[in-house]
């Protein structure tokens, strides 16, 4: 997350159903930069609120099966709460799990006691950013039961982990800023002393590929050659790419993907956070504005505006639809599919 919503804090209390002819509310809109963004979206298509009341609405992923009509389900989190929730368009949003990060008592030097960043992996399992446990976890989603895969490099205790994204060989790429620590870089609760980028191997290896000021959202190209990393940071809101080679590897520096400084400079809402990268390759990548979306190379097509802060999006519905969490709700926007 690249910060939070200045709401008050507390459980959801709007959960809206889409069906039954309901109508939903309408935020922002999406603005046009290029031609090419017609292949994704219609830029007239509504941004639509689905439900609100959450102190920070966080890292979306969406299960292509299951749900009430077999159609596949959405998870979101709100870390401040340490609540993991659902959403379906015939039952509206209800809690999933709880607390979905820290278990037992949350001690006053953590700042978000929940989950964050999560994503699947290939046995459908749901690997997530478990800020206040400070972790990479995987969750069975069918027990709902917690199998810690990482929570350390060389012995210190990460920070507390924000994001994911797993490949098809199961390596889990994941960020750790302070952002789940009350003092940030000067918790008494930090052990590194640095905030880092990784890569986590199935047999358990944890590699530390970057160190960054703020790395937050993480994403995998298609054929899983480039890895994008946005930069939650006031001096360099940057999305940045790295080639991998076939073993999953950076084969060097990181490059400038996306450059989001003039959008921040023109104040506009938000800082470089998470992301989605459709099979096409086109980036949907948070940050000022809303959602940038850019082609392969790079190049801004548009953006996705709600007039708040957008934390992360993911993909749903078949590839139907764009689920954003934004500052204190969870909208959509129709995708050509």
């Amino acid at each position: 997350m690249g910060g939070m919503a200045t709401l008050p804090s507390g459980l959801a209390r709007a959960a809206v159903k889409s069906g039954g002819g309901t109508t939903l509310e309408r935020v922002g809109g999406i603005t046009r930069f290029d031609p090419e963004l017609e292949k994704i979206l219609d830029v007239n298509a509504p941004v639509e609120v689905l439900a609100t009341g959450y102190s920070w609405a966080e890292g979306p992923a969406w299960v292509p099966t299951g749900g009430s009509d077999g159609k596949g389900y959405l998870l979101f989190n709100d870390p401040p709460n340490n609540i993991m929730y659902i959403y379906t368009p015939q039952s509206g949003v209800e809690t999933f799990l709880s607390p979905s990060g820290l278990v037992g008592p949350v001690p006053k030097t953590i700042r978000e006691a929940g989950a964050n960043g999560m994503a699947l992996d290939l046995q459908g399992g749901l690997v997530v950013a478990d800020s206040g446990t400070r972790a990479i976890a995987r969750i069975d989603l069918t027990t709902k039961r917690k199998t810690i895969l990482a929570s350390t490099f060389e012995g210190r205790r990460f920070n507390s982990p924000n994001d994911v994204a797993v490949s098809r060989d199961g390596i889990i790429y994941f960020t750790d800023p302070p952002y789940g620590l009350v003092e940030a870089e000067a918790s008494p609760l930090r052990e590194l002393d640095f905030n880092g980028l990784y890569r986590l191997s199935p047999d358990g290896e944890v590699k530390l590929l970057g160190q960054y000021h703020r790395p937050n959202g993480v994403g995998l190209s298609p054929d899983e050659r480039t890895l994008y990393l946005s930069l939650s940071d006031e001096k360099r809101p940057e999305v940045l790419a790295y080639s991998l080679d076939a073993q999953g590897m950076p084969t060097g520096p990181a490059r400038l993907f996306n450059d989001m400084r003039v959008q921040f400079a023109e104040g506009k809402p938000g800082l470089p956070d998470g992301m989605e990268v459709d099979p096409r390759g086109y980036v949907f990548a948070t940050g000022p504005g809303g959602v940038h979306i850019c082609a392969p190379d790079g190049r801004l097509l548009g953006m996705i505006a709600t007039d708040k802060a957008v934390a992360n999006c993911a993909i749903g519905d078949r590839g139907k639809t764009l689920y954003l969490t934004s500052a204190s709700m969870l909208a959509r926007v129709s995708l050509r599919g």
